[in-house]
């Protein structure tokens, strides 16, 4: 079957009417199309303002351009850009909120912080024989975290360090697909019955998705979410491990706060798209760690570009270079790119990471210099800080 072309793919969206009345592609609404091993991938461009309205404008572009004969999936993402002479959002300054370790003597009814260092019965539990704990957090959904979360994992675990792999996100696991494991884990055999990890690409990994079907949906409240993230992160025999990366589930709810505020996270890694509408959340995100003493390793930028398999030339389909500048901004560093590529998507659907592919794979050059970062980052953060003397 032939691939669809791009002017077959035009005239799908230009069936797809805007809240405005137009049309996608009258309205210039699509700056650009690829196509690349019959998966089809193109931004719409909106005002921020009017996201929600576009949101059912999305699905329905995503479902036109579905039926063109030879398409196998579609990709679309809303994404806003700044007006001219528009400055950066402005932040509301969080409210004040517990902090790490922190016990019962924070008035939560006044917001008041104390500033009194922690009981030392109070202090934060870590895990056994884990000496880092690295957070992978987007803020939203759709960027690619987890697919960045386990590259990042094998990365590391190629530079010789024992590395392990937590699926945070109970509502929406993707290390079992990631990492092409199935099966469930089993129990120890002594008195502490913690489950044993399942192995894949050199990492030990857990996650929801081993302990229930597939197609089972998790209606769980809150308190049972934060109590299954706690009990899969310390009732785990990880063993020893140098690192454990956390794949975080998507937002600043009440499972990220638990993860950041009742663990000893040593640092986070923040993944985003370039767009503005990725880069919003990529902020809360941010911030939250900010709030709650976690320190921000470095910021990815994911999807950045996309490189034409048969001419070669470039396109920056959902813009580029906004995480860079957001890094820049926040003052932390950038960790790098990773490209929009359909071999990328292709080996997370068979379960097996790029990272693992060599040093002389482009892709896994990519993930090995993030590592590289995400190290530098952490070896930082044991160094003791400079003391300042004066007379």
């Amino acid at each position: 079957m032939a691939e669809a072309n791009e002017d077959e793919i035009k005239r799908a969206l230009s069936a797809i009417k805007t809240p405005s009345g137009g049309d996608l592609i009258s309205g210039g609404h699509v700056p650009g199309i690829a196509v690349m091993d019959g998966e089809v991938y193109f931004a719409i461009e909106i005002d921020p303002a009017g996201a929600k309205e576009f949101e059912p404008v999305r699905a329905a572009a995503e479902k036109a351009v579905k039926a063109i004969a030879g398409v196998k999936g579609v990709h679309a993402t809303l994404t806003a850009h700044k007006r001219p002479g528009a400055g950066q959002p402005q932040m509301r300054p969080p409210q004040p909120m517990p902090q790490r370790g922190r016990g019962a003597g924070h008035d939560h009814q006044h917001g008041h912080q104390h500033t009194h260092a922690a009981p030392a019965d109070n202090k934060l539990t870590g895990i056994e024989h884990v000496k880092k704990m690295v957070a992978v957090a987007s803020g939203k959904g759709g960027v690619g975290k987890s697919t960045v979360a386990i590259n990042l994992a094998v990365a590391l675990s190629a530079k010789g360090l024992k590395v392990g792999l937590l699926d945070a996100d109970i509502y929406g696991p993707s290390v079992p697909k990631l990492s092409g494991v199935k099966g469930k884990p089993k129990t120890s055999a002594d008195s502490k019955k913690m489950l044993i990890p399942l192995e894949a690409h050199g990492l030990k990994l857990m996650s929801m998705g081993f302990l229930v079907a597939e197609e089972t949906p998790m209606i769980w409240r809150g308190p049972m979410v934060q109590s299954a993230l706690i009990q899969m992160m310390r009732d785990v025999e990880w063993g020893e491990l140098d690192v454990l990366v956390i794949d975080m589930p998507p937002g600043t709810g009440d499972a990220a706060l638990t993860l950041a505020q009742q663990t000893p996270v040593s640092g986070a890694v923040v993944v985003s798209t370039p767009q503005d509408i990725a880069l919003i959340d990529a902020r809360k995100a941010a911030a939250m760690f900010e709030k709650v003493h976690v320190p921000i390793l470095g910021i990815v930028e994911n999807m950045s570009y996309f490189v034409c398999p048969h001419c070669g030339e470039r396109s920056d389909i959902f813009g580029h270079g906004g995480a860079r500048d957001e890094a820049l901004r926040r003052g932390v560093p950038f960790l790098g790119e990773v490209p929009l590529h359909a071999e990328i998507r292709a080996k997370s659907d068979d379960g097996e990471p790029v990272a693992g592919r060599g040093v002389n794979d482009p892709h896994a050059k990519a993930f090995a210099a993030i590592a590289d970062g995400v190290v530098r980052g952490l070896e930082a953060a044991d160094r003791p800080k400079p003391k300042l003397s004066i007379g």
